[in-house]
């Protein structure tokens, strides 16, 4: 299927389920988290979900990277250039939901691209190969290509994999990995 089949079918998929079935299927996600072999990094960074639209709730993902007193990376939109800044987490960090509907940070420590060491990617979907359907903005795959290139590049996902999406472009940065309630899934380049 093409990108844009594949965001109408799957954020209709994910806004059928129950908050229990978010909030389950967001727990198991955050237990299977817990099982890779990421944990030798410092510095994580995290999205805050979209709750209106029925988003895996990372905050459970944020509270294992701080349980192994590791550095959370929050980032903050900018809409006009369509890119992201990277902020620590930390006591003192206000946070503010922006006009999407995305909490995020409103100041603080900035955070350089070259600093992160593995990010957890939002998307509604993703194939087999590791490409991924996003809301379709662009930012992640900007923000991805600034990083370093041993980057540990995760995705979450409430679904399978469906077979392939059939408008993958050069710039669409893919995956290493996408967790999803029952497994794992891991990708070779």
């Amino acid at each position: 299927m093409f990108k844009q089949e594949l965001r109408s079918l799957y954020k209709s998929k994910r806004n059928s389920l129950t908050s229990n079935e978010v909030e389950a299927l967001s727990l198991s996600i955050a237990n299977n988290v817990l099982g890779l072999e990421i944990w030798d990094y410092d510095n994580y960074h995290v999205f805050f979900p979209i709750e209106k639209n029925n988003e895996i709730d990372t905050k459970l993902i944020i509270q294992a990277i701080q349980g192994k007193d590791k550095n959370v990376i929050l980032p903050k939109l900018n809409l006009e250039k369509k890119t992201l800044l990277n902020f620590l987490l930390t006591d003192s960090t206000l946070l503010k939901q922006n006009e999407l509907g995305i909490v995020e940070p409103q100041s603080g420590i900035l955070i350089d691209e070259s600093q992160i060491e593995v990010v957890f990617v939002p998307l509604l979907c993703f194939d087999k190969k590791g490409h991924r359907v996003g809301y379709g903005g662009g930012y992640y795959d900007q923000f991805l290509i600034k990083c370093k290139p041993s980057i540990i590049k995760i995705g979450v996902s409430f679904f399978d994999p469906v077979k392939e999406i059939l408008d993958v472009e050069v710039t669409d940065v893919s995956l290493n990995f996408c967790v999803t309630p029952k497994k794992v899934y891991e990708f070779s380049g």
